[in-house]
């Protein structure tokens, strides 16, 4: 009898039953609807916590199962933020202006409110009409589907130019980061439209929720973040567990050979790719509500290494990898750059962790790559009781980090 998918993966009913929990813990423990002990800022870093977790689901399925190494899914992810905080900041400037007009001795024309919020917005840059861009900002419908549209369309561009000439490995990814510079340095000017180096603010402030506190709204967005998450390893899980995840994995371990075979392994990377384009995007779209702004430094090619880094710390080729090595970095991180960890003595220098945290999250990745290619979810491994094969001297296999043995047999 062939067995469900659920029934073939029990680690999902486990990573949702601990996700769920993990919810309810952190709801209960927030000021809006518990006891207080969190307070709304740490519920926000955990809400933003999640969306990274999502972003690390994206890159292991693209790099852990199909072996490309992406270096520009941070701007997708960033792409994602820009198209809702255009919303975002267009409504809560709308909202401002008409009420400023309220008081005029005639009701406002719809081009003066424009006129008014295309001068609010970009008089900052020294500009007073909304650029094209901002043509469906002032429609949500139409910006939610261009979340997903605009990353999802130059993913598709991209991939195709790239993957039809077979351009693999180190290529590719400096094919990717070049991608991501390129488009940071456009979102930099000014005439860009999207207010450069400003980039978006007050994206904190939902229109139509202002008499919501941030506190409830803080568990709101954690809430859509969590169903991001679950939503996202569910639909990660079954792409793996089937014979596209077989193929991804044959693809990453020895892509001539699959190519022999007869499949189309330009098709299977374009799609993994443009998928976890959008749904990088889609996690960027939760995440920049909760950040407050967004700008083009968000899109630089550094962001995009640290995402590696987390799914390498993480364990490539683990679901449950990725999302624990993004979680575990983000966190970390935010405790060392905050302030909180205190200050190292040495006796003849002292080691300030804000300064130092990025020298030891380098190194980590270093130690990892050489000496811990399973990362942290070899942990998991170790407990279940899974061991490398012995092959008496011979080759595991062209990707070191995979569960390639355990692959085989399922």
């Amino acid at each position: 009898m062939r067995q469900s998918f659920l029934a073939r993966s029990p680690s999902v009913l486990i990573f949702l039953a601990l996700l769920a929990l993990f919810t309810l813990a952190v709801t209960l423990a927030s000021h809006a609807y518990g006891t207080a002990f969190l307070s709304t800022s740490f519920v926000k870093t955990l809400g933003k916590t999640l969306c990274l977790c999502l972003v690390a689901l994206a890159m292991d399925l693209v790099w852990g199962y199909a072996g490309i190494l992406s270096l520009g899914h941070m701007a997708f992810f960033a792409l994602g933020g820009y198209m809702i905080g255009m919303w975002l900041m267009y409504a809560r400037t709308e909202d401002i202006v008409v009420q400023a007009l309220s008081n005029a001795p005639l009701p406002a024309t719809p081009q003066e409110i424009s006129d008014g919020v295309a001068s609010q917005i970009f008089g900052v840059v020294g500009g007073a009409e909304l650029p094209a861009v901002w043509a469906f900002a002032h429609s949500l419908p139409l910006q939610l589907a261009l979340v997903v549209l605009v990353p999802g369309l130059l993913a598709l561009v991209f991939g195709w130019l790239a993957f039809r000439s077979r351009v693999t490995g180190v290529y590719l990814s400096i094919l990717t980061q070049a991608m991501t510079l390129a488009l940071a340095l456009h979102l930099f000017q000014n005439d860009a439209g999207l207010r450069g180096n400003n980039g978006l603010s007050g994206l904190q402030n939902i229109p139509g929720l202002v008499q919501v506190s941030q506190d409830r709204l803080s568990v709101w967005f954690f809430w859509a973040s969590a169903g991001a998450l679950a939503l996202g390893y569910l639909l990660a899980a079954w792409i793996v567990s089937g014979k596209f995840g077989s193929v991804l994995r044959a693809i990453r371990d020895d892509e001539q050979r699959v190519r022999f075979l007869g499949y189309s392994v330009e098709g299977y990377k374009l799609f993994i790719f443009t998928l976890t384009a959008v749904i990088a995007a889609i996690a960027g779209a939760l995440y920049y509500p909760q950040a407050g702004i967004i700008n083009p430094a968000e899109l630089a090619p550094i962001a995009s290494i640290y995402l590696a880094v987390w799914v390498a710390i993480g364990g490539r080729g683990r679901l449950y990898g990725a999302v624990i090595g993004a979680a575990f970095v983000s966190l970390l991180s935010t405790w060392f750059t905050g302030g909180r960890a205190p200050d190292l003595s040495l006796g003849f220098a002292t080691i300030q962790w804000v300064d130092w945290w990025q020298i030891l999250l380098g190194l980590a990745f270093v130690l990892v790559t050489l000496f811990a290619p399973q990362g942290i979810g070899g942990l998991v491994d170790w407990a279940q009781g899974l061991r490398p094969p012995n092959r008496r001297g011979a080759p595991l296999g062209p990707d070191a980090g995979a569960l390639q043995e355990r692959e085989a047999s399922e």
